[in-house]
């Protein structure tokens, strides 16, 4: 059962903010997915519900003249997923929401709500905290702009107050250009499962891809709010790519700035473990073809034959493992075959060289 004191659906922003200031304990319910479960648990019973579903000016994704990008609060999951402009400039942002829940909750599920509930295990906060976004808010008071990183003030505490909108979510274009990224979500299962941990890693690489000019680092589930790890990012900018030791560096100062707490999911110990293991899997070298393609997860494997490259792959139905992403010729194999397999190479030589010194 729901117990609702009102609905109300409106047609404007102004519409909803009149009538959020007209019954102080009202909020508002887009997509439903996360209010309508409070509800029926009896956290939110018999509140009026304020709708900002069918509002046109607060759906969809576009690209400024600047080069901003604007996402609106009521898109759903699944359009930023398949949004070419989304696809084109923030891709790790449609792999982190494309994360939540099943293919029914993603088709109802807004990026407004997973943001603006507060929620610190929200796969898309951590990810636009490593995007440096910018939450858009209007109230009674007009219009103004919080930095995502200074939204939460707790779990499930925002500073959007009760009868404000948000309206959009802004992403500059230097927040952007030139950055490649990877969420990694840690959960028990790799669908229907609330994240156990989120990892967010940006990187912006020199023109000659050898110079770490930029990192950011977020999580999720790693402490009270989703929090960025500023000592950690400012310990890798100006770091050669092919020094071995950032991985280690960069999960240890990760871990002096998180504060996770044990609860039914896992405990502070694990979640810790976890934190320093995620910043070194999603900062670790990505294959670049021609600045446009990127794969994740290679493995090099020692085989009968010698060493060679296993593609990111995922276990189907049948138990089998299948490709996510592959070559379709033997040349471009080889040639990331080759690649990755002189770097592997070159990087033991450099390991055993120092291991060797320190004898």
């Amino acid at each position: 059962m729901f117990d609702i004191k009102s609905f109300y659906e409106a047609d404007s922003v102004e519409d909803a903010i009149a009538a959020l200031t007209a019954d102080p304990q009202s909020q508002v319910i887009s997509g439903g997915t996360d209010v309508l479960i409070r509800v029926r648990e009896g956290k939110d019973a018999g509140r009026g519900l304020v709708s900002i579903h069918n509002i046109p000016e607060l759906k969809g994704v576009s690209l400024e003249e600047d080069g901003t990008i604007i996402i609106r609060p009521a898109t759903s999951f699944s359009h930023i997923t398949n949004d070419p402009i989304i696809k084109k400039h923030l891709s790790m942002l449609g792999e982190a929401v494309d994360q939540v829940g099943g293919p029914q909750v993603r088709n109802t599920a807004t990026i407004g709500g997973n943001i603006c509930n507060g929620a610190t295990s929200a796969d898309s906060a951590s990810t636009m905290c490593a995007l440096n976004a910018t939450v858009v808010l209007k109230g009674p008071e007009g219009v103004r702009e919080v930095p995502v990183t200074e939204f939460y003030t707790g779990p499930g505490r925002t500073v959007r107050k009760q009868n404000e909108v948000c309206t959009a979510f802004k992403i500059t274009r230097e927040n952007y250009e030139g950055w490649e990224g990877h969420y990694i979500k840690y959960g028990k299962r790799r669908a229907m499962e609330i994240a156990t941990l989120g990892c967010a890693v940006r990187v912006k690489l020199s023109p000659d891809k050898t110079v770490l000019e930029d990192v950011r680092l977020a999580y999720g589930v790693a402490a009270p709010t989703p929090v960025r790890c500023y000592e950690a990012e400012e310990a890798l900018r100006g770091k050669q790519v092919s020094d071995a030791t950032i991985y280690d560096l960069f999960a240890d100062k990760a871990l002096s700035q998180v504060n996770p707490r044990t609860s039914w999911r896992a405990s502070r110990e694990f979640r810790l473990q976890l934190i320093g293991e995620l910043a070194r899997r999603a900062l670790k070298t990505s294959i670049t073809l021609d600045n446009e393609f990127v794969i994740h997860d290679i493995k090099v494997i020692e085989g009968e034959k010698g060493l060679f490259i296993a593609m990111p792959s995922r276990k189907a139905a049948d138990g089998e493992y299948r490709d996510i992403a592959h070559p379709i010729n033997s040349n471009t194999r080889d040639m990331i075959q080759t690649i990755i397999l002189n770097k592997y190479e070159t990087t033991l030589l450099e390991n055993e060289a120092a291991e060797e010194g320190m004898a």
